[in-house]
Formats: structure tokens, sequence, C-alpha cells
């Protein structure tokens, strides 16, 4: 396993569509491991595939419940929304308001390629969603709703403006 640069915004290779992954081969495991350890040493919820510069339908995501693989992810159901701050290791250190769905079930292939769903609220729906959208070539900032602004300063603006 290794660490991978993740690409971040300005790299043209963020604003590309990814294709489906056929069939589960070293190269393929061997980037799901990378992926994995790459998004637990930068701290991150989830990464996709082409923030390490792999045009693959491939997400991982920790929202805190545990390690999530998703090949060719698709979005069945979406329900609710949730507004909130949110970031992206493709775009360090600044964070934005985005809405999201409050609850998500996605169809996907696991690291066996067999099918499963998976339901997720709160932080995992908007991790799925976030991770998703990155196979389609779009970033959080796309959806931004507030200015997006250094994350320390805008946790700080948010704090004053709840209380």
């Amino acid at each position: 396993m290794a660490i991978r640069n993740i690409r971040t915004e300005g790299d043209e290779i963020l604003r590309k569509k990814c294709k489906e992954v056929t069939g589960l081969t070293p190269k393929i495991t061997t980037l799901i491991e990378d992926m994995v350890e790459t998004m637990y040493d930068a701290n991150g919820v989830g990464l996709a595939a082409p923030q390490v510069g792999i045009l693959k339908r491939i997400v991982v995501i920790d929202a805190g419940e545990g390690l999530h693989v998703l090949i060719n992810p698709v979005i069945l159901e979406t329900d609710g929304e949730q507004t909130g701050g949110e970031g992206c290791l493709s775009v360090p250190g600044k964070t934005a308001t985005v809405t999201r769905p409050n609850y998500v079930k996605v169809k996907a292939l696991d690291r066996e390629m067999k099918e499963f769903v998976l339901e997720g609220t709160e932080l995992l729906a908007r991790a799925i969603c976030h991770e998703c959208d990155h196979l389609e070539g779009v970033l959080y900032v796309d959806k931004a709703e507030s200015p997006i602004m250094d994350s320390e300063a805008y946790y700080e603006k948010y704090k004053e403006e709840n209380e």
C-alpha cells in the first residue's frame, strides 16, 4: 500500500467523468488499498479515485461508522435535506455551505465485485453524495451557497451566527 498524491482544484482530471470498473484486477485492488490509506493519512471522510488521478468509478468513505468501499456507485434514492459546512481534500483548508440530502440509498459493488445497497443519513449521506459527485467531475465548490472561505474563518463565522 502507498499514500498517493491528492489532486487539488485546478487539476483538470477532477473535472472529468469517470469510467465504470468492469472487473477486479490487481491494479484495482491496489488502487482501493492506496485510496483507503491516503484517505486516513489525510484525515478525510471520503476519497474518490479521480482525486488520486485515476478516472475510475471508485470511492472510499469512513464517516465514523467503519470503512465503505463503493465501486460503480449509483444513488437510488434520497430524502430530506441538510445544510452545513463542507470541505474536500482536493480543496484543502477551505469550507463552504452546501445543502445535501439527509438520507441516501446507494447501490454499488464491494471489493469482491458483489452488489450491495448502503443507506446513510447525515454525515454518511453527505459523504456519499460528495464522493459520487467527484465521479461526475463535480466539486462541492460548484454547489456552494456561501463564499468559499478558510475553514477556520468559516467555522468562527458559523459559530458567531448561531450564538
